[in-house]
């Protein structure tokens, strides 16, 4: 379940709920407002790469009223943006079409945009690849012509679509994966016809197998969209073999087109069998594959690999429970592995982001480790097998960026207040020295050039847009890049507070007509679940739950055990149990909420969430039904027992061993005794939660007779982004809150 991060607002608002609007007519004005520009993203700069020298910045963007985004670049000398490449121009015309492949790899990023989606910069940043509709492009950033790779030759049959092509590192070769064949073509031999040799270097042997492409746990939880990797000589790729043949097989079917034939996906549930995965190592120029050497029953997933121009080829792997894991450097020309650094949690262990990163001199390396609460923190890794600790405790580090090319100094995103992040400097000659690069309120994220010389530093503030700065290695300003995103029109009211012993972090969003003296009805917009914080300082991250104010309700959230960056021990406190600690933090929370607070009747309390959040909302109504009054629950996971491997046996290990984790974490379980009105709705073509969890819960409730809504959402996936889908569940939840909750200055409704 890749969680809705902070960095990312356009993961939260591709949760299908609403922004700000006036009540009435100019709700549903709203909600066609909010569709048509993909939750006001549309317009705002994305995917930006820098490539070697700094002097331009290279992104994805669209129109503001639109999805299909086109590739731009702004000169940081002349501070002049210009569009590269449209898909209409590369295609001809032509109709964009999508493998399942890419549709399934947009799925796992939470991508909603259409056109152009992603590029890849060589190595001496010269050219641009670029993907498309199945085909593969080269722009020359020097003469701005473009030619197709990899093109169907004259009256040859169609090629299957590529997948995850990527060029070599000196710019000669490309890699790709057609049908699961890994394969490389020689850049130079495509010519302007594009019509190049492709030779296969690694080819299924049988239904079930892959080369060259990610699992689908490496994609949803690791946030490991790879399947192979260069040589930094581009002479080798070491491969990725997956075999999922002895996998579960779970299908989706389209209620509302029977005749259409169900998709198939292999999916790996707890304690059932994982994909098989192996690494090899390929010469390019043809030979045989040296396999990779290590004990993969001990340590069955790899989680992260890295082979830097200077240090060695190392892999991260993990051992089934998550509590073990280790780095491995790999010998290229006999495959065996050594081990470099070894981690042990006896809950779980996260898995570092942007980390390993070697150092110039190819034999230290920085890493993020988290042995205490005082972390997760930055550590160089010495030769020697010894450590030392950059970063000061307090500072909890999420994702390593970048160093500069002499290795004195690194940039990592980190948090010393857990509703805020920021960039930081850390200086890797001196420990504990480190730098806030900005002293601005909110949420901010970067892109580092390879050179460490040009960064792009964006910033979503306390109040107000987000702004994209292009600033030099000393935060010195050279220029922004340009948002042409529709503006909203309203700046949310949001209260940040703290409430209970723990001082969880929570939000209050008042209607914007607030009247001091009235009793509103409360949501709970919750998430309740690990990886993942609602409570950020950024008021345009709660246009959505703005948008629920203003109908006559007071939303509140807070992040409670489980969430990250308030140490080791706050977050793991979950180990096991999913729903009590979450409980126990929201609605004391709540109590006090309502008891500091006149205006919040506690007793017109509503659980709202998607996903995790739907889980919990279902949960809510069914076990403190003396707080909560009534749930819209959006595509909850019912039983775990249906999730994923890696996610959910991190927090509820691995079943039948620890099969009461999951009796006590089950919707089901209390499904019988629902005293509260609960809607749920779900997407049938759902492949993250699968609509047969709603299914499940529908059996439960009917049997035990149960009064429930239920609204399916026929072909939608886990994102909902159809607008007239939208509409439906905006104003379905909305029209269901004020039936069982009221409105302002109501009494509780009577139940029957």
């Amino acid at each position: 379940m890749r969680s809705v991060r902070p960095l990312s607002l356009a993961l939260l608002l591709a949760i299908p709920f609403a922004a700000p609007c006036a009540r009435g007519a100019a709700a549903s004005d709203f909600l066609d407002r909010y569709s048509v520009t993909r939750g006001f993203r549309s317009g705002q700069p994305t995917s930006i790469a820098i490539p070697q020298g700094g002097g331009q910045v290279l992104f994805l963007r669209s129109g503001p009223r639109d999805r299909t985004q086109s590739l731009w670049t702004y000169d940081v000398n002349s501070h002049v943006e210009r569009e590269l490449l449209t898909g209409p121009k590369l295609l001809g015309g032509s109709e964009e079409t999508l493998s399942p492949e890419e549709k399934a790899r947009r799925e796992r990023l939470r991508l909603t945009a259409r056109g152009l989606s992603a590029f890849q910069l060589s190595h001496d940043g010269k050219s641009i690849l670029v993907p498309y509709s199945g085909r593969l492009f080269l722009y020359s950033r020097t003469d701005g012509s473009v030619h197709e790779l990899a093109a169907a030759r004259a009256g040859a049959p169609a090629l299957p679509p590529a997948d995850d092509a990527r060029l070599s590192p000196d710019g000669t070769k490309l890699a790709l994966v057609r049908d699961g064949e890994m394969r490389v073509l020689d850049v130079g031999t495509a010519g302007a016809s594009g019509a190049g040799l492709e030779r296969v270097i690694a080819r299924p042997e049988s239904a079930g197998v892959t080369y060259g492409l990610p699992e689908f746990v490496a994609q949803e939880e690791m946030d490991r969209f790879e399947g192979y990797w260069w040589s930094p000589d581009s002479r080798f790729l070491l491969v990725q073999r997956s075999d999922e043949s002895a996998l579960e097989k779970l299908r989706i079917m389209d209620p509302s087109n029977p005749t259409k034939a169900p998709e198939e996906h292999p999916y790996p549930r707890p304690g059932m069998l994982n994909a098989d995965v192996r690494l090899a190592i390929y010469p390019v120029e043809g030979g045989s594959p040296v396999a990779v050497e290590w004990d993969r029953k001990a340590w069955p997933y790899l989680c992260r690999v890295k082979w830097p121009e200077k240090g060695p080829l190392a892999i991260y792997v993990m051992d089934r429970k998550q509590q073990q894991a280790s780095m491995l450097s790999v010998d290229p020309a006999t495959g065996r592995t050594a081990p470099l650094l070894g981690e042990h949690d006896a809950a779980w262990i996260n898995l570092p982001d942007g980390a390993p990163l070697w150092l110039p001199d190819g034999k230290t390396f920085l890493w993020i480790s988290e042995h205490d609460d005082a972390g997760p923190a930055l550590e160089l890794q010495l030769a020697d097998a010894s450590s030392r600790r950059l970063t000061p405790a307090g500072l909890r580090v999420h994702r390593l960026l970048g160093i500069d090319p002499q290795g004195a100094h690194a940039w990592v995103l980190a948090s010393d207040e857990p509703t805020e992040t920021h960039l930081w400097s850390v200086d890797l000659k001196k420990p504990w020295k480190v730098k806030r690069d900005a002293p601005e309120a909110g949420v901010e994220d970067a892109v580092v050039s390879p050179d460490g010389g040009t960064r792009v530093r964006w910033l979503a503030p306390e109040h107000g847009a987000t702004r994209w700065f292009v600033e030099d290695a000393q935060a010195k300003p050279l220029g922004e890049l340009k948002s042409v995103a529709e503006d909203p029109g309203v700046e949310p009211v949001v209260e940040w507070t703290r409430v209970g012993p723990d001082s969880l972090r929570a939000f209050i969003v008042r209607p914007r007509d607030f009247h001091a003296g009235s009793r509103y009805p409360v949501i709970d917009w919750a998430y309740a679940g690990p990886h993942s914080q609602r409570v950020m300082k950024s008021s345009r991250r709660y246009l959505l739950e703005q948008w629920l104010a203003d109908q006559g309700f007071i939303v509140v959230t807070m992040d409670g055990h489980g969430t990250p960056w308030r140490g080791r021990a706050f977050e793991r406190a979950i180990r096991g149990d999913f729903i009590g600690p979450a409980l126990s933090d929201h609605t004391r929370s709540l109590k006090e909420l309502c008891a500091r607070y006149p205006e919040m009747d506690a007793t017109r309390i509503g659980a709202f969430g998607w996903s995790f959040g739907g889980f919990y909302a279902a949960q809510a109504v069914m076990h403190a039904p003396e707080t909560y009054k009534a749930s819209v629950a959006g595509a909850p996971v019912v039983d775990w027992h249906d999730y994923d491997t890696f996610y959910t046996e991190r927090y509820l290990g691995v079943p039948p061993a620890d099969s009461t984790a999951y009796t006590r974490s089950s919707v089901l379980l209390k499904a019988s005794s629902l005293s509260r009105p609960l809607l749920v709705i779900h997407g049938t073509a759902d492949d993250n939660v699968y609509f047969v969890n709603s299914l499940k819960l529908a059996d439960a409730l009917n049997r035990a007779n149960r009064s429930w809504s239920f609204l399916p959402l026929p072909g939608q996936t886990h994102i909902v982004s159809a607008p007239e889908q939208v509409r439906q569940v905006y104003g379905r939840a909305l029209e269901f809150f004020h039936r069982e909750l009221g409105g302002v200055g109501d009494a509780a409704p009577p139940r029957p």
